[in-house]
């Protein structure tokens, strides 16, 4: 199936192995684990850089392969329990950041047409995340619109 909003196929990728129990060499401790991750949460990374970080890094000088894995929970979930993480799930506040920043730039350069469709694009994208995300992370009423993404993104 064609991609939504470009001229490219979609392509398959490869997909992470099968595993029921964190790898025999990754062996910390779950609340070591946690704690590490409240503190990147702290520390102003997204859930995503989170999972690269103690991938790469790890917690203790030994690698976190998946923390859902090696916790039985994940990331985002961890940060609820917290109360560390976001008001707005991650790809949302991405894609309204680009539609903000998009809209900002199409002030400056009104002739820009390939960025207008951009535009165009994104906000397709976050009005159709918006339409899943209502009435559970969003109030029921919640509808996108360039002044309520600045909004959200200020809080």
């Amino acid at each position: 199936m064609a991609r939504m909003h470009t001229r490219r196929r979609g392509s398959s990728g490869s997909d992470r192995p099968t595993a029921d129990e964190p790898p025999e060499w990754s062996d910390v401790d779950s609340e070591a684990i946690e704690e590490r991750i409240v503190e990147l949460a702290e520390q102003g990374h997204d859930p995503s850089q989170i999972g690269m970080k103690l991938r790469d890094d790890g917690v203790q000088g030994t690698p976190i392969p998946d923390v859902k894995l090696a916790t039985g929970k994940k990331v985002t979930e961890i940060l609820e329990e917290n109360d560390a993480g976001n008001d707005l799930p991650e790809d949302l506040r991405n894609l309204l950041e680009r539609a903000v920043r998009l809209r900002e730039h199409m002030r400056e350069h009104p002739g820009d047409n390939q960025n207008k469709r951009a535009l165009q694009n994104t906000e397709a994208k976050v009005r159709r995340l918006v339409d899943y995300y209502r009435g559970d992370v969003l109030a029921e009423d919640f509808a996108y619109s360039y002044a309520a993404a600045q909004r959200l993104l200020e809080e």
